[in-house]
Parts: C-alpha cells; sequence; structure tokens
C-alpha cells in the first residue's frame, strides 16, 4: 500500500505545532511533511521530529514574503540573489532534519508578462539549485499548482513540469505530483500518473474540490481507492503526504486511512 505522510501545516492543527509529530506518530504515521520549518531552529524541529520516530519526508523552502502573498522566486526576476540564499537555508534545514526532498514554489506570473523569459530564468534558477542540492542528497521537486487555490502561479501542468525537468537534466530534480491540484487543472489521474511516474519524486492527495479528506464523501470527485491502487501498480515506493484540510478534527477525519489499511492488511 502506499506510504502516507502527514502533512503537520494542514493536519494536527488542533495541537501547538511542536506538538504535531508526536501526534501523527501516534496515529500510525512513519513520516510528515510541512510547508515551512523557518519559524524554528532547525535542530529543535529534528528533535521533535526524530524523537517522535519520524521521518522527515518534504518541506518547502523560503517562498519569499508569504504573509505578503509571494509564492516562491525560482522564477521570478530580480530576486535571483534572495533565490539563492533560500536554497542553502533550505539545505541547512534538510541536513539537520535528514529530508531527501526540498520543494522549490516556482512564484507568481502577472497577466502580459513575458512567460518564455520567465521559464528561461526558471530553467537556470532550478540547474543551480539542482547543482547545490546533489552533495547533500538532495532532491529538489517542483509542483504544478492549480490556479484557484494560488491565482497566477507559474507552473500549472503536469506536461509542463516534465518538460522543464527534462530540460533542466538534473538527476536529483523531480517533479511533485498532487492529485488535488492535478483534478483541478488537468483531470486524467491515472493515465497521467502512469504516464509520468519515471519523473515524479513525490506525491500529495486531498479530496476535491474542497481539500478535505481523501475519502469516499459524497464532497470528494476522486475515487481515490482507484488512485491508491494505482501508486502501488505503478511501483511507486516514495512518500504520499496528506495535504488536506480535515472537515471536523483530524482524528474523526483518519477513518479513510484505517479502512485502507484494514483493506490492505
Amino acid at each position: 500500500m502506499p506510504k502516507f505522510a502527514a502533512n503537520v501545516s494542514m493536519m494536527y492543527a488542533e495541537w501547538p505545532f511542536l506538538e504535531r509529530f508526536a501526534a501523527a506518530a501516534e496515529d500510525g504515521f512513519a513520516a510528515v511533511e510541512f510547508l515551512f520549518p523557518y519559524e524554528h531552529a532547525p535542530a529543535e524541529l529534528a528533535a521533535r521530529v526524530h524523537g517522535a520516530g519520524l521521518a522527515q519526508a518534504l518541506f518547502n523552502a523560503p517562498p519569499g514574503d508569504w504573509q505578503a502573498g509571494e509564492k516562491g522566486l525560482a522564477s521570478v526576476p530580480g530576486r535571483e540573489d534572495e533565490f539563492r540564499r533560500a536554497i542553502d537555508t533550505a539545505l541547512e534545514y534538510a541536513r539537520h532534519l535528514r529530508c531527501p526532498s526540498v520543494h522549490v514554489m516556482a512564484g507568481t506570473v502577472a497577466a502580459g508578462e513575458d512567460r518564455a523569459a520567465r521559464r528561461a530564468l526558471y530553467v537556470r534558477n532550478l540547474a543551480w539549485a539542482a547543482r547545490q542540492a546533489a552533495p547533500h542528497g538532495v532532491t529538489l521537486m517542483i509542483e504544478p499548482i492549480n490556479t484557484r487555490d494560488i491565482p497566477g502561479y507559474f507552473l500549472n501542468r503536469q506536461d509542463e513540469a516534465h518538460a522543464i525537468r527534462e530540460e533542466v537534466g538534473a538527476a536529483n530534480l523531480r517533479v511533485q505530483m498532487d492529485f488535488y491540484h492535478c483534478q483541478i487543472v488537468e483531470g486524467d489521474l491515472i493515465a497521467r500518473l502512469r504516464r509520468h511516474i519515471a519523473g515524479i519524486g513525490h506525491m500529495q492527495v486531498a479530496g476535491v474540490p474542497e481539500r478535505h479528506e481523501p475519502d469516499a464523501g459524497r464532497s470528494n470527485e476522486v475515487n481515490y481507492a482507484r488512485v491508491f491502487e494505482a501508486i502501488d501498480a505503478v511501483g511507486y515506493a516514495g512518500w504520499v503526504g496528506c495535504e488536506y484540510r480535515p472537515r471536523a478534527g483530524t482524528r474523526a477525519g483518519l477513518a479513510w486511512l484505517r479502512e485502507w489499511r484494514e483493506r490492505r492488511a
């Protein structure tokens, strides 16, 4: 069965952030991911994660000024020096957390901007970042994100992400396939999974359209039982991040996971 990692930025919001790791471990998760760790010292975070017996699956590199609406720097002109400092910071956290993967956000693009120039910068920045990450054993992820959740986000489609990955040509640059974003933008999830599996380095799930549990509830248009079977069928051995907002409490919403474990036992 897929290996699920709890996203403790969205799940376990009932607990203070540093207490969420132990709570996730109590519920049987073996790994966690989160958005941004930078409010806490890396050694402190590592002690919480590893003290709970967890692996750190993924986190995001610094995205710029998140509160002001910035969603990454990798394709943003004039911010190259800040982007490089952000990668250096992320790699330091990855070292402490023993985390193999870091998501590098692309940033947003305004209507009328020169997308070709932005794409060329994106490729250059990713190539530089991949070279910095390689000696640390870190794989960088790029993720297509829907423009309903993040209007203007630069990277939206799986095929475009894989074309960029191939153009960069770095073995430690892969694509993060979030089935929630993919369903909103493109659909045809299982076919896309099969087509692109060789370049996928991390996966995430959430119900569509409301980003709740990946269950069989009436508010979820994705048949995740089929998706999970397809993930097994293609031989994916990495983590699947549970990046969703629980409808009514994290533990109450984990029935889908308990049922899936029982089915696959």
